[in-house]
């Protein structure tokens, strides 16, 4: 599949919903990981990343304003050992959970659906980076309706094995605005991963619909010693 230029996807995208990028730093002594959070209505938009633990946890910028906590509020971010775990919504926790009882992501993923907020009945996607002994791999998966009929829910997992440095994935909830917002279609799209994480950072931030775009989540583990440096950007101050 040809590389894809992560900025250009992004500009040309006013709405493609959270999305979710993994993979190796370009200089490959890094695991990378980043997630964003975009809105179009006043409850989705009244948000922050906070840090919490290891991970992080969206919360209201204005409590007085939350609306409906359901599918807006949890943790995006967690880590388990030396698994980092990043998904949309509250299928964090049960991969989370799962894992600890010797489940594997896509196992843990079974108990699982794409969200109930119709019409859109947004795709639930998910990530996990698996370190081991100085190298990665991770995984990503979708959740989604069939074609839009909440009736039937197509599940697909896809495992990057040895990643190659300097290329990741990228995965979203939708495939543009709309009403009813369509689903992602297709693979993860292939795309370029530098080794500056505060360069990448503001490229991510600055390339999301200013009307839009909520809160970016960038993580950079380092493989050698488990470590990692991460960045929140707020676009609520």
């Amino acid at each position: 599949m040809q590389m894809l230029s992560l900025e250009n996807e992004l500009k040309e995208n006013a709405y493609p919903g959270r999305g979710i990028v993994m993979g190796r730093s370009r200089d490959g002594r890094h695991a990378v990981a980043a997630y964003f959070i975009m809105g179009r209505s006043s409850n989705s938009r009244n948000r922050v990343f906070v840090e919490e633990g290891d991970g992080i946890r969206t919360q209201a910028f204005d409590q007085a304003k939350l609306e409906d906590p359901s599918l807006v509020i949890y943790a995006p971010v967690r880590v388990l050992g030396n698994k980092t775990i990043v998904t949309n919504g509250d299928q964090t926790d049960t991969i989370y959970e799962g894992l600890d009882h010797q489940l594997t992501f896509e196992q843990s993923l079974l108990a699982r659906e794409f969200e109930p907020d119709d019409p859109n009945y947004t795709p639930r996607i998910s990530g996990m980076i698996h370190l081991e002994k100085g190298s990665f791999h991770y995984a990503m998966s979708i959740l989604k309706s069939n074609n839009g009929n909440p009736a039937a829910c197509n599940r697909y997992t896809y495992t990057y094995e040895s990643p190659v440095a300097g290329e990741g994935r990228f995965i979203h909830t939708y495939m543009h605005d709309g009403t009813p917002l369509p689903s992602f279609e297709g693979e993860p799209k292939p795309v370029c991963i530098p080794d500056d994480m505060d360069s990448f950072t503001d490229m991510l931030w600055r390339s999301l619909n200013e009307d839009n775009k909520v809160s970016l989540f960038v993580r950079y583990i380092d493989l050698a010693t488990g470590g990692y440096r991460t960045r929140i950007v707020n676009k609520n101050q």
